[in-house]
C-alpha cells in the first residue's frame, strides 16, 4: 500500500473517530444554545471559503479570471431565486463562454 492509500485510510479512522467523540462526550444531552448556533454558521461558512478559494486562487495569488465571472452570474440568479440546477448551468455556460472567447 503507498503513501497516499496510507494517508486516506488514517483521515477516514481520524474522521470517524471525531464524529463519534461528540455523542460520546455528550452523552445524549443537547448542546447550549449558544453552541447550536456557532454549528449552523459553519458549513455556510466553509463552503462560502471554499467557493471564495477556488474562485480566485491560483499560483499563490489572487487570481481574476473566467471563474469569478460566472460566480458573479451565479449570485444574481441566486439574487433572482433561480432554481440550483438553473443556477449551475448559468455559471458553467457563462464560465465556459468567456474562456472560449
Amino acid at each position: 500500500m503507498n503513501e497516499t492509500w496510507t494517508m486516506i485510510l488514517v483521515i477516514g479512522a481520524v474522521t470517524m473517530g471525531i464524529k463519534a467523540a461528540g455523542p460520546v462526550a455528550l452523552g445524549g444531552r443537547e448542546l447550549p444554545g449558544r453552541l447550536v448556533g456557532v454549528v449552523a454558521m459553519l458549513a455556510p461558512a466553509l463552503l462560502a471559503a471554499l467557493v471564495a478559494t477556488q474562485t480566485f486562487a491560483g499560483d499563490q495569488r489572487l487570481t481574476i479570471d473566467e471563474r469569478a465571472l460566472g460566480l458573479a452570474v451565479a449570485a444574481v440568479a441566486v439574487a433572482l431565486r433561480a432554481p440550483v440546477l438553473v443556477v449551475i448551468v448559468l455559471a458553467a455556460a457563462v464560465t465556459a463562454l468567456a474562456r472560449a472567447v
